[in-house]
């Protein structure tokens, strides 16, 4: 399968229209139709779901949907490669890809990125925010180089650096809630609260020893991957939210955070697949990040 029709797919996707991914292709339509039958053919499966005669909208089917998520991930990985290999042999310059989670430990990696951008103004750097299981993912593809996380790792598998932080876990909660008069937040005070959770931490052990209950017989009211959007609910008095420290501004808000007591603290680790072949950007990231925080 060529990248282009992959190319084609995701415009026909985007649009929701051939006629209009025609258009945006600059491909007549029945080129652009023909394409896609060839297509569906070489797969063996239905990925459209025309309109009829007075609809020119087209729907994906769960193949399409597949295919629309494999083929966004293989044209970023291609153009990860070109830009990678379009540099010359001695230019240090170029993508480094990062996945993280939300934390204030990504001030590390932007000091780190600092320094080095006096010497090699040519890197650039992309960040992609999720949890663990996203960070991870995005590494085995291929499609980002460094992850910051918090979960152990497979050894055998991955490399890591751990890194000098220690993120504290606490609530995030209204001023105006009962908790807010104390200086921490003990695991007898959530048992019976409306809790919103990390998406990563539903069902850590780590967290339920911590409560000293198991997670099943909590009142999780919600989830979340941004905390952002975690402290929206905690506004609108939907429940309180357990996270990170240093993620949302409480000062002058009608929030606060408040530790955990006894303390709970994360170690955040830099991870990349071993025996992974970086570009030199990267490369000489990775190598500004071990002198400043040891060799991992």
């Amino acid at each position: 399968m060529e990248l282009r029709v992959l190319h084609y797919f995701l415009a026909v996707a985007r649009e929701g229209s051939i006629s209009a991914a025609a258009a945006a292709l600059h491909l007549s339509q029945p080129t652009l139709s023909t394409q896609l039958r060839q297509m569906e053919e070489e797969l063996g499966k239905q990925l459209l779901i025309r309109g009829t005669r007075g609809s020119r909208r087209v729907e994906l089917t769960d193949e399409g949907r597949i295919v629309r998520r494999r083929a966004e991930e293989i044209l970023a990985l291609v153009h990860k490669m070109e830009g990678e290999v379009a540099l010359s042999d001695d230019a240090i310059e170029g993508d480094v890809y990062i996945g993280a989670g939300e934390s204030d430990t990504v001030r590390l990696l932007v000091h780190a990125a600092r320094q080095l951008g006096t010497r090699y103004p040519g890197i650039r750097y992309h960040i992609a925010s999720g949890n663990a299981d996203f960070v991870i993912d995005r590494l085995d593809k291929g499609l980002i180089d460094l992850g910051l996380v918090y979960t152990d790792i497979d050894p055998m598998k991955y490399q890591s650096l751990l890194l000098p932080a220690h993120d504290r876990m606490g609530v995030l909660m209204r001023r105006d809630d009962p908790l807010a008069d104390r200086p921490a937040v003990e695991p007898q005070d959530l048992w019976d609260r409306r809790l919103i959770l990390s998406q990563q931490r539903e069902d850590s052990p780590l967290l339920s020893r911590w409560m000293k209950r198991s997670m099943d017989r909590l009142q999780v009211v919600a989830s979340y991957n941004l905390v952002y959007n975690a402290s929206l609910l905690v506004d609108e008095g939907f429940g309180i939210a357990l996270c990170l420290d240093k993620l949302i501004h409480t000062a002058g808000s009608p929030l606060c955070f408040r530790p955990l007591d006894p303390p709970l603290e994360l170690c955040p680790r830099l991870v990349w697949k071993r025996y992974q072949v970086f570009s030199k950007a990267t490369e000489t990231f990775l190598e500004q990040l071990q002198q400043m925080f040891g060799q991992g």
